[in-house]
């Protein structure tokens, strides 16, 4: 029965824990960054809300900044276990955790810029500058892809504990 359930948490451990800290890496770094063009964390979480309620979530107050902050970590749990499911097929995502989980984190970036922000109600038009294209991989790669990749290596699979890129 102990085996069973560790088989089980360890998985699941492994996703909570990669999904919440590239969603806290990456909303704190959205925090930051957003602050330098006179943004508050509330207005950066309201605009996470827009995908849902368009440019009502900025007259939700806190309700929608807490939609953002709620929507952005289940977006990111659910990458985590798209990473989980993925390392299960691929060996490569078990073994080469900081290349794969870097690639992963892009590969997030261009989903949701390019797949899910046009199917939303997000009401902005965006300009995707090369500039604007390397600072969102470069920082997805660091605070979304590796810790998934990390997180995913070391608790879902802890035999594979040795870092190759």
């Amino acid at each position: 029965m102990h085996d069973s359930l560790s088989r089980v948490s360890r998985p699941v451990t492994a996703v909570l824990l990669g999904g919440g800290m590239a969603a806290t890496f990456d909303i704190v770094y959205a925090f930051v960054r957003n602050a330098g063009f006179g943004k508050t964390p509330v207005w950066v979480l309201q605009s996470v809300a827009t995908g849902f309620l368009g440019l009502d979530a900025f007259e939700r107050g806190i309700p929608g900044a807490t939609l953002g902050l709620v929507s952005h970590y289940a977006i990111l749990f659910v990458a985590a276990f798209v990473y989980l499911l993925a390392a299960n097929r691929i060996p490569a995502l078990r073994t080469r955790a900081l290349a794969c989980g870097a690639t992963f984190g892009v590969l997030v970036y261009l989903f949701m810029n390019f797949v899910v922000l046009p199917l939303s109600a997000f009401p902005f038009t965006l300009s995707y500058t090369p500039m604007r294209l390397l600072e969102g991989f470069v920082s997805h790669a660091l605070f979304v892809g590796i810790p998934i990749a990390i997180a995913i290596r070391w608790l879902a699979y802890p035999g594979n504990r040795t870092y190759s890129t």
